[in-house]
């Protein structure tokens, strides 16, 4: 019988297959004792899954290349060390020898046991890391359950129904073939939303009724645009799918005549579309779509996965390869953005704080620690040598903060020329507009950077007070409050009235149905994923760029969410 089940949108596709029905991480597993002389072989077959679960981490770790590993790198390395923790291990054997359980019994009891752990920390974000304890103890018993075949196996064609799936399990899941999956929790801004997005894996989350109403083996259709899931589609849902893929298809190759194409309204107004990137690969696709440059690097892959900080010599030449590889097209570069939800080995961020997303992280970090800052600095002058490039600061809060990088900035100039290296004569700096603080103490500190990039993904965050990553609250997080457009329109307008270049790189950039939305509110820079560039770049040479200014005043008056929507519907 034909049922819908509806969720939240978090990586657009089409998808039909088979329902493969995964509750691993439930462990609802009765109480059992063993008798003692099965204790030994209960030992070893636990260590054995053990063993199993770490082996398949780190194959995947080493299968896994450029933007992808970089991506779910720290969740492999944590879920590495949970399996490696001493405590954990020890609590394994003791329930086993002394108490007499089963391995499987003995994994929900010490899942239990920590989850309980978790769920009484008072910090949201530490709460939330619960779920690693869930994903590492599912695929021990998950090796456990398997014994020597392939828990994976036969997964190609199949539609996946879980309760949460981990950025690390996605990979692996693309890489056998599923076509699509559906989780009962989550959030569609979660890093496991942002990597099915990047592997082009349709993803729906929030789907409370999926595990309840799909059994193995049933008939899925599933599409990551609307969040809808179709149990055993009709004649009717087939050939409705069938047309929409070809219509998706014909779409693919429209978007891909337009990789050399102007990004110009069809007023004549232009339009710069940077990339954001962090990986030669991302550097490489952004120069093929014709992108204006790139607008927001990441550098904290070169700190994650290690214990020892990258020196001069290694970032420079990282640095050097992306200004070479965009080929005298501007290079943004954002200075070292630890902490918050970033696991950091090199010991400069704190390993435990109190509340992290508020913490020690991003410019605070780096003046926190001003020789791993100048060594950061120093490597994007040399850079600067042999291409466009200039320095974005995360996560400024106030005047002192971008003054006192300036002054590192100079002085490094200073110290390099000195030294004989050829850097450029005139350097850039902006700040990160994220923080609350920053837009509406802007005023007062423009005069202090050359252009200006508004992170939408924890401006809304901090100025909405809703955690992104919490799907509880999915329905308040939203860039459509009338404070978050109030706030990007005073931005961009101060920026444009002191001449100053202003970027939005959030999520909000790379997302089609809010592009008309941002050019009304005056935006003509976006910084965006490669994989959504020749789309956006379709809706602004269709729009009307001084028609949709003239309806920013009716955005900015409207009173709530519903109808900035539906004043947008109308652009």
């Amino acid at each position: 019988m034909r049922r819908l089940i509806t969720g939240q949108a978090a990586a657009k596709g089409l998808a039909l297959g088979r329902a493969r029905v995964c509750e691993a991480h439930g462990l609802d597993i009765s109480e059992e004792r063993i008798e003692e002389d099965r204790i030994d072989d209960e030992l070893a077959r636990l260590h054995l899954a053990i063993d199993r679960a770490r082996d398949e981490l780190a194959k995947l770790r080493d299968r896994l290349h450029g933007a992808i590993a970089q991506e779910i790198g720290e969740f492999l390395d944590l879920h590495a060390m949970l399996l490696d923790d001493p405590e954990l291990l020890a609590g394994f054997d003791r329930l086993i020898r002394d108490e007499g359980y089963s391995a499987a019994y003995a994994l929900k009891l010490q899942r239990d046991r920590l989850v309980a752990v978790f769920d009484g920390m008072d910090d949201p974000y530490l709460r939330s890391r619960r779920e690693d304890i869930d994903h590492v103890i599912g695929r021990v018993h998950a090796g456990l359950q398997r014994r020597d075949s392939d828990a994976m196996e036969g997964l190609a064609g199949d539609v996946l129904i879980c309760d949460s799936v981990a950025p690390s399990e996605i990979a692996q899941l693309a890489e056998r073939g599923v076509v699509a999956i559906v989780t009962a929790q989550g959030s569609p801004l979660s890093h496991s939303a942002i990597l099915a997005r990047s592997l082009h894996v349709p993803l729906v989350v929030g789907a409370h009724d999926a595990l309840g109403q799909v059994n193995d083996g049933d008939a899925m259709m599933v599409d990551g645009r609307s969040g809808e899931v179709i149990v055993e589609p009709s004649a009717a849902d087939l050939r409705r799918f069938r047309q929409r893929k070809r219509e998706s298809q014909r779409e693919q190759e429209r978007l891909a005549l337009l990789k050399k194409k102007a990004t110009r309204t069809k007023d004549g107004v232009d339009i710069r579309l940077f990339a954001n990137a962090e990986s030669r690969e991302d550097v490489a696709q952004a120069h093929d779509l014709g992108a204006a440059g790139i607008g927001l690097y990441r550098t904290e892959f070169l700190f994650l996965q290690r214990s020892e900080l990258p020196d001069e010599e290694e970032q420079f030449r990282v640095y050097r390869d992306v200004v070479l590889g965009m080929r005298g097209r501007p290079v943004t570069i954002r200075s070292l953005d630890l902490g918050a939800d970033k696991a950091d080995k090199t010991g400069l961020a704190l390993a435990s704080e109190p509340n992290p997303a508020l913490g020690l992280r991003g410019v605070r970090l780096s003046l926190r620690h001003v020789d791993a800052m100048r060594t950061q600095l120093r490597a994007v002058l040399r850079a600067s040598g042999y291409g466009p490039i200039r320095l974005l600061v995360p996560m400024i809060s106030s005047r002192d903060e971008i003054r006192r990088v300036r002054r590192e900035f100079l002085d490094c100039a200073r110290d390099l020329r000195t030294e004989g290296y050829e850097i450029a004569d005139n350097l850039e700096l902006g700040a990160m507009i994220e923080v609350p603080a920053a837009a509406l103490a802007l005023p007062r500190m423009i005069g202090d950077v050359e252009f200006l990039s508004i992170g939408t993904n924890d401006l809304v965050q901090y100025l909405l007070a809703v955690d992104r990553n919490n799907d509880a609250l999915g329905d308040l997080y939203s860039p459509l409050h009338p404070a978050v457009l109030r706030l990007l329109h005073d931005v961009i307008k101060l920026g444009q009235k002191h001449a100053k270049r202003v970027l939005v790189c959030g999520e909000m950039a790379a997302d089609p149905a809010q592009t008309r939305l941002l050019l009304a509110l005056g935006l003509t820079d976006f910084s965006l994923h490669p994989g959504s560039m020749l789309e956006v770049r379709q809706i602004i040479r269709e729009s009307d760029h001084h028609a949709l200014r003239r309806r920013a005043s009716t955005l900015l008056r409207a009173p709530d969410r519903e109808a900035i929507e539906r004043a947008i519907a109308r652009l």
